[in-house]
Parts: structure tokens; sequence; C-alpha cells
């Protein structure tokens, strides 16, 4: 079954958009048979969408200092789990007695005394990942402070110590496996900003759909939609979404509004072949409201959008914070792949077997979309 994420932040325009914003997450399923007509058109703009491409990922290190404290710090993950070593050898602390070390399953804070005022050492509201926080060790080895915490999830690699835009993008490319992600919802002009952040930031091609077809057609789109309508617009950007599928690596900005394919029930064939992010602006007034209220569009599957794999939700917006969207993206990102370990491999097969519209129960190989007899075995 495929799972649905729902990240929901309250994301505004002015001083008071969260600079730290939580995402939640839930789950539902659904099926679709959706089989693509095929425009005499259709081979132009096939000819425009960009050769694939494997985009080596840039590599990370794992020593870092945390911009949240004056204290230095190493990190470092041995698989099942992580250690940080904090230097306080100038801090003149006399005993074990003089730290103190609270751990919950996703943040740490780490206070000392010293010279009879309580210093706090690093405070981090939000860890990489879950851990056991009954089994944390720590102790003084000479002039440094060590902590050991076991992490839940044992095979995931941790960039760093928290769930920073910088640890994101380096972790997030191991859970994602190489698999494309769309980006849908009522705006084109935000869809490609957010997907030009994440692609930039986790090192995949950025890719939108709006340039490949005026670079197809030699007109804008709005003139095209004037001249031609929204159905043939549509149209000819799902036809530019089954171009990309075979694609790995990439961030794909769709169309926003009614000439967009993602907002067509029956367009969305192509875009199951990589995990789907809906941006979605909510008049909620708080961060309960609104992922109350992406729960009740996801269910009532009134939109075509609610096929997504991920919801975000924003409370207005303003390009000042894309870079704070596109990381609620990751982390929802994240929390998705997190619950559901096959969910990559699922969209993979998916891709081997031609995106034949039976997304998420995949029938057997010799499966015929345009046919109503049993698929053969």
């Amino acid at each position: 079954m495929a799972a649905m994420s729902i990240a929901a932040a309250t994301t505004c325009c002015s001083s008071s958009f969260p600079s730290n914003p939580s995402w939640h997450t839930t789950s539902y399923s659904h099926a679709t048979r959706l089989p693509l007509p095929r425009p005499a058109w259709r081979r132009s703009l096939l000819a425009a969408s960009p050769p694939a491409r494997r985009l080596r990922i840039r590599s990370r290190t794992s020593a870092s200092a945390s911009p949240a404290t004056a204290y230095d710090y190493e990190f470092t993950d041995g698989n099942g789990e992580v250690e940080l070593r904090l230097d306080i050898g100038k801090l003149g602390i006399e005993s074990s007695r003089d730290v103190f070390v609270d751990v919950d399953d996703m943040s740490i804070l780490i206070r000392a005394k010293s010279d009879g005022t309580l210093r706090t050492l690093m405070n981090v509201t939000t860890l990489f990942d879950r851990v056991k926080s009954s089994e944390t060790i720590w102790f003084i080895d000479e002039e440094q402070l060590v902590v050991n915490l076991k992490k839940v999830e044992q095979e995931l690699k941790w960039p760093d110590i928290d769930e920073s835009w910088k640890s994101l993008t380096s972790g997030i490319t191991q859970l994602l496996t190489g698999i494309s992600i769309h980006i849908v919802g009522d705006s084109t002009d935000i869809n490609e900003l957010v997907a030009k952040e994440i692609a930039e930031g986790i090192g995949y091609l950025p890719v939108c759909t709006s340039e490949l077809l005026e670079s197809a057609t030699q007109k804008s789109i709005d003139t095209w939609v004037a001249t031609e309508g929204v159905d043939n617009v549509a149209e000819a950007e799902c036809v530019v979404l089954e171009s990309l599928s075979t694609h790995v690596r990439t961030v794909v900005a769709t169309l926003g509004g009614k000439q967009g394919a993602a907002s067509r029930f029956d367009r969305w064939q192509y875009l199951h072949s990589g995990f789907t992010v809906w941006l979605s602006v909510s008049d909620a007034g708080d961060e309960a409201s609104a992922k109350e209220e992406a729960r009740r569009s996801v269910s009532s599957g009134t939109v075509a959008y609610a096929k997504a794999d991920v919801v975000v939700k924003l409370g207005g917006w303003d390009p000042e914070y894309t870079r704070a969207v596109a990381q609620g993206c990751l982390v929802a990102l994240k929390q998705l792949t997190l619950a559901d370990k096959k969910l990559a491999g699922k969209k993979s097969l998916y891709v081997r077997l031609g995106c034949r519209g039976d997304w998420p129960n995949i029938g057997p190989p010799g499966w015929d979309p345009e046919s109503d007899a049993p698929p053969a075995i």
C-alpha cells in the first residue's frame, strides 16, 4: 500500500514565519488506471526533454560546528549509534556532577556549571532522527564531554546531529535512492522556486515543464492557453512528464492551475513515477488546523492534488521563505520514506514496468492497462 505523508506547517509572509516549523505525517492509499492519449505533436515535445543524467552528489564532512552554540563539537555516526564530543577543557568543570545532559527521542540539551554559572553547551530541539533516550551514555574523557546516542533507525546515516537544511540535503539522498521528485500545486512560480531550491540542495537536476513546453512550441504558456485552451496545455505537459518518468535524480516543477496535468485526475499516470509533493496554500490560523485541513483534502479526494505522496501546507507565500518550504518538503519526504522503506523500490518497479497507471496496486508484467482481460502471469 502507498503511504501518504502530510506535512502541515503554518508558514506566512510576515515576521511571524516560524523559524523551526513542525511537520506531521499520516497515511492513506488509492489506486488508479489512467491510459494516456497520444497527440500528433508528441514527438517534438519528447525531443525537448533533457537527457537522463546522473549527478555526482557532493560529499559532506561528519565533523562540524553548531551554528547555535559557541562550543565546537565533533560528530561521528557509528551505524547503530552517534557520538558527540564537546571540548570543555577551558570551562573549568571540576566533576561530572557539574554536567547536565537531557535527552528525549528528538532533542538534546547539554549544560554545564562553570564558575558558578550554568552554561548551555548545546541545545538541539530537533535531532536528525529519533534516538532511544533511555540508552544514552555520557562521560568526560580528559578535556572532552562524550555523549553516545542510540539510533532508532540504525541503518539511517546521520550527516550531523540536527535536522538542519545542510543535514537534510546531505542525508535525504540515501532514502530517495535516485527516485525523482515532482512538485505540484496551484502556483507555477512557487512550484519552480521550491523545486530549484531542493534540486540545488540535494544535487539533483532541476526541470521546469513550463520551460520545456515553451521551448518546444516557441510561445509562452499564457499565449498557448489563450489560443488553444487549458486542456491542450495539460495534455502537452502530460507528454513531457511521460518522457521524464524514466529519468533519475531530477526535481520536476509542474504547471500550476487548471492548465497543469497534476490538477486533473486522469493525468497522474507518470507523476506517480516519482515522489510527489503538493504545495498547498492554507487559510488555517495554526499548525493543528493546517494539519486537519490537509487530512480533509486527502480524505475527500475532491482535488487531483490529493493523489500526491506528500502534502506541505503553507500559511501564505513569500519568495524569502523558499528554503524553509523546501526544507519542510525534505522533512516530510524523510518521514515518508522511513515509514515505508519499500516505497522507493516500488516506485522504481512502477517505472520499469512502464508507468502503466496501476499505482499503487502494481500488476504483474503482463498486465495491459487498456484491456479488461486478466493480466497474463
